[in-house]
């Protein structure tokens, strides 16, 4: 029995823009502010690389609405669609009911909700009243491959069944109008929202991309690096300017030894599933694996035209990979990072 993924699908919101669009919106934002921080800011817009982004909000609303409890109930309302809308994709790219299914991860770290977003699903798509449900709600941009990990668990446990992560996150709701730190600024340049959903399968009739192997690696006295503060405003973004030279530091341990498990090196991946975590991150890791004669063409290509998405975002790299079609039998590494601080990998065969 081996667990597999079967399928990706994507969904984004109603709103965008791109970034030459967002621009004039950030310089009325900061039009009280010193004229060299203000050409420095638009400078971080500009070479962020990031195209475009999507938005559960009209973006005027994203920079005069200061109110946390507004914000709130906008993400609950539209997470709600979203996810609704990512897994119907999903179930119809694989022929698969909503009643197929026997346990479902929902990942989001941008808003507050309880009930999670899970038990909205299980009304609104009529899911067995049976299932397994499991809401992830604080482990960031890394939930998307952590969901992923915790149903091949669930799924090897449990031969025969079928499970969904749906990973819903709208970063642009988190937005601090009254914070003008680089923090606020760099997630505003990097950040988009948008959903996806995975299917993963036990039954020995399914096909997919099976699941060879995963671990998660937390990294010591890190907690400081990533994460949200809940402030009167709403959540507000932690993110250390360390963190792309605290990846490369841990690069050999992250890597070497979760391969070396399945008795494979990073000279056997044929690809790799990276999370874009923004154009540092990415040129950092890009750097470490380019060295080794791989690429990460498509975790830029999804920063470019979507942004940072949190946990969703790999997921939209994932679905390149599975949408294209890759031959049969090649390895995929899916990487990702967030708070804790921690790395989460899974290792794929096509």
């Amino acid at each position: 029995m081996s667990v597999k993924i079967t399928t990706v699908a994507t969904q984004l919101p109603p709103y965008s823009r791109e970034t030459k669009e967002i621009i004039p919106f950030v310089k009325q934002w900061m039009k009280d502010q010193d004229s060299r921080f203000q050409r420095k800011v638009i400078k971080l817009f500009e070479g962020a690389a990031v195209d475009k982004r999507y938005s559960i909000m009209d973006p005027i609303e994203v920079f005069t609405n200061p109110s946390f409890e507004a914000r709130n109930d906008i993400y609950i309302r539209e997470v709600k669609k979203l996810g609704k809308q990512a897994v119907q994709k999903a179930l119809e790219k694989v022929q698969w009911q909503a009643t197929d299914l026997d346990f479902i991860i929902t990942v989001s770290c941008t808003g507050i909700m309880i009930p999670s977003v899970d038990a909205y699903l299980i009304n609104d798509l009529k899911m067995r009243q049976d299932i397994v449900r499991l809401p992830v709600t604080e482990m960031g941009c890394a939930a998307g491959v952590s969901g992923i990990i915790y149903a091949k668990q669930f799924l090897k446990a449990n031969p025969g069944k079928r499970a969904a992560v749906v990973a819903i996150e709208a970063p642009t709701a988190t937005f601090q109008l009254e914070d003008y730190s680089m923090t606020n600024i760099v997630s505003a340049a990097i950040f988009g929202d948008g959903a996806a959903c995975v299917l993963l399968s036990s039954c020995d009739a399914d096909k997919g991309v099976r699941i060879v192997d995963e671990q998660m690696y937390h990294f010591y006295d890190a907690t400081q690096m990533m994460g949200f503060k809940l402030v009167d405003t709403g959540l507000q973004m932690i993110l250390d300017k360390e963190v792309p030279q605290t990846i490369s530091d841990h690069f050999p341990a992250i890597v070497h030894p979760f391969l070396e498990k399945s008795g494979k090196t990073i000279e056997d991946i044929d690809h790799l599933v990276f999370h874009p975590g923004g154009k540092k991150i990415v040129q950092t890791v890009e750097d470490l694996f380019g060295s080794l004669g791989k690429n990460i063409d498509d975790t830029k290509e999804v920063l470019r035209l979507f942004g940072n998405m949190s946990s969703a975002t790999v997921l939209y790299v994932l679905e390149r990979f599975l949408d294209r079609g890759v031959q049969k039998g090649e390895l995929g590494l899916m990487l990702s990072f967030g708070p804790g601080f921690s790395a989460q990998r899974v290792l794929l065969e096509f």
